[in-house]
């Protein structure tokens, strides 16, 4: 059986997310909802699947690693007990630019 790990969202995560809700709800409230829905579901299944996400092709390091939520990036970073998602970014976002602005 898989190591259960909890999962946390780091506020720039979740702010990141909040964005693309407000974003997405001025043309389709019912979009948006989709994408609350499917992000909340993916980053809850990284507590028993943690591993199952590639790792960042710019960061190839193997403790962070993503999940695609329709076109948005889902970012974690792994540590023993915890998923850290760090980020919800569109897949055409400059991750260079996202990064050095952390």
């Amino acid at each position: 059986m898989a190591a259960r790990r909890r999962v946390v969202w780091s506020p720039r995560a979740q702010t990141s997310l909040d964005e693309v809700l407000s974003y997405v709800a001025e043309s389709s409230r019912e979009g948006a909802l989709r994408i609350l829905e499917q992000a909340l579901a993916a980053g809850s299944s990284l507590a028993t699947l943690s591993e199952r996400g590639r790792i960042v092709p710019e960061l190839d390091r193997p403790d962070f690693r993503e999940i695609f939520v329709f076109r948005y990036r889902l970012i974690y970073q792994l540590q023993p007990d915890t998923v850290r998602i760090v980020a919800f970014l569109h897949g055409a976002r400059d991750f260079w630019a996202w990064f050095r602005s952390q």
